[in-house]
C-alpha cells in the first residue's frame, strides 16, 4: 500500500525542485566558462534529470489504477525527457551548446506530448479538480507545439510557449504539496488495489 498524500507532497516538491534546478543550472552552465561554475550548472541540470524521472516513477502507482497505459506512458515520457536533458547537460560540459539546445527542445516536446495524456487521466479520474487538468492540457499542448516550432527554426517560439505550461507546473506542484490528490479518488484507488 502507498500513501497518496505523501506521494503528492514528494511529487510537488520534486516538480518545484526540477523547475529551479534546470532553470538555474542551465543559466549558470550556458554562460560560464569551463571551470567550477560550468560544472556546478551541469550538476544541477543532471539533478533535474533525476527529479523528472522520479516524478514519473512516483506517479505510476497513483495513475495505474485509473489509467494503466497512461501511467506507464507518463513514466516513459519522464525517462525520455530526463535522458535528453542529461545529454544536453553533458554536451554543455563538452562545449557543444547547440546540442544542448536541440536536446532541450526534443525533451520538452516529448514532455509536452506525454503530459497531455497525464492531464486526460487527471481529468477523467478527478484526482485533482478538472480546471487544473484542463489548464495542464492547454499548457502542455502549447509547450509541445512551441518546442516543435523551435526545432523547425521559429526562434523564440519555445520560450513563449512555456508560459502557460510553466505556470501550470508551478501551481500544480503547490497544489500537490498543499492539497494532494482528491481523497475520494484516493479512496476508490485503495478499494481497487
Amino acid at each position: 500500500m502507498y500513501n497518496t498524500r505523501k506521494i503528492a507532497r514528494i511529487v510537488g516538491t520534486l516538480m518545484l525542485a526540477a523547475f529551479f534546478l534546470y532553470g538555474i543550472g542551465s543559466s549558470i552552465a550556458t554562460t560560464a566558462s569551463p571551470g567550477v561554475l560550468l560544472a556546478t550548472g551541469t550538476v544541477m541540470m543532471l539533478l533535474n534529470t533525476v527529479a523528472v524521472i522520479a516524478i514519473g516513477a512516483l506517479m505510476l502507482p497513483i495513475l495505474r489504477p485509473q489509467a494503466p497505459a497512461i501511467a506507464v506512458g507518463y513514466l516513459v515520457t519522464r525517462i525520455f525527457e530526463g535522458a535528453f536533458l542529461a545529454v544536453g547537460a553533458i554536451a554543455l560540459l563538452a562545449g557543444f551548446a547547440g546540442t544542448n539546445f536541440l536536446a532541450y527542445n526534443i525533451a520538452m516536446a516529448g514532455l509536452g506530448i506525454g503530459s497531455l495524456f497525464l492531464c486526460v487521466a487527471l481529468y477523467r479520474s478527478r484526482l485533482v479538480p478538472r480546471f487544473l487538468a484542463v489548464w495542464g492540457f492547454v499548457g502542455y499542448a502549447s509547450f509541445g507545439a512551441g518546442c516543435f516550432l523551435e526545432l523547425a527554426g521559429v526562434a523564440g517560439a519555445g520560450l513563449l510557449s512555456t508560459v502557460p505550461g510553466g505556470l501550470f507546473e508551478i501551481f500544480f506542484a503547490i497544489w500537490l504539496i498543499a492539497r494532494g490528490f482528491r481523497s475520494t479518488a484516493a479512496l476508490s484507488m485503495a478499494a481497487r488495489a
